[in-house]
């Protein structure tokens, strides 16, 4: 297994750097600080937390190439032409495939904030639906799936959220169904300490939260194989 002993230091301070300067020119002659205080400890972490993850028989693994996103920011459609994000990101899922974006672990370090998410992002309308109906149809699993959550200290993101019940839901009256039934996606999260990602804890963090996250996963992973 490969040990991970916390990004660099200089992580944060780097990020602010190359986001002060949003220079290629200046991020190809730093581009040796990045690799060793972002890019190396991110890899490590993705095979440490897979090693963890199975040790405790939770479905998340990656690969530290194919798990990891790019530094390089997609401007194609974008009004503002910073080339480069302000963090560095991964996402472990079932299969390993970072493409399947349902029912994942994952996390996030930038200078806007560090933090873990493990859930469903549903982009596919049809797929949302099979959601909101199982929400409808079979109230009860739901309400126990939040409520394992919130003894684990979670609860479902609101960010998003529609401001009105979508109109096939609207006869339903009871207040946390019709505030479910508004979400797009459903997910938890948790921030993470910025003085904790120079450590080896952050794995053991990683793994306590994706425990208390499960309840979740277990409750929307067969919806998302419909």
């Amino acid at each position: 297994m490969t040990e991970f002993t916390g990004f660099g230091n200089q992580a944060l301070p780097f990020l602010k750097a190359l986001d002060f300067h949003q220079s290629r020119e200046w991020f190809n002659e730093n581009k040796s600080l990045f690799v060793s205080e972002l890019e190396t400890p991110r890899g490590d972490l993705v095979e440490a937390l897979t090693a963890a993850f199975a040790g405790k028989g939770l479905p998340f693994k990656g690969d530290r190439k194919k798990s990891v996103y790019r530094i390089y920011r997609d401007v194609r459609f974008a009004k503002d032409k910073s080339p480069f994000n302000k963090h560095v990101s991964a996402l472990l899922t079932p299969s390993g495939e970072k493409r399947e974006a349902e029912g994942s672990f994952f996390i996030k370090i930038g200078i806007e904030g560090c933090f873990m998410a493990v859930g469903f992002y549903l982009d596919d309308a049809t797929k949302l639906k099979v959601f909101r109906n199982s929400i409808v149809t079979w109230p009860d699993k739901f309400r126990s799936m939040t409520a394992a959550l919130k003894n684990g200290k979670l609860a479902l993101e609101t960010d998003g959220a529609l401001k009105r019940t979508p109109k096939e839901f609207e006869a339903v009256t009871e207040p946390d169904l019709a505030s479910a039934l508004k979400l797009k996606h459903f997910y938890v999260s948790e921030k993470i300490d910025p003085a904790v990602i120079t450590t080896p804890k952050l794995v053991d963090l990683s793994v306590d939260f994706a425990k208390r996250a499960m309840p979740l996963i277990e409750w929307g992973r067969p919806l998302s194989s419909d």
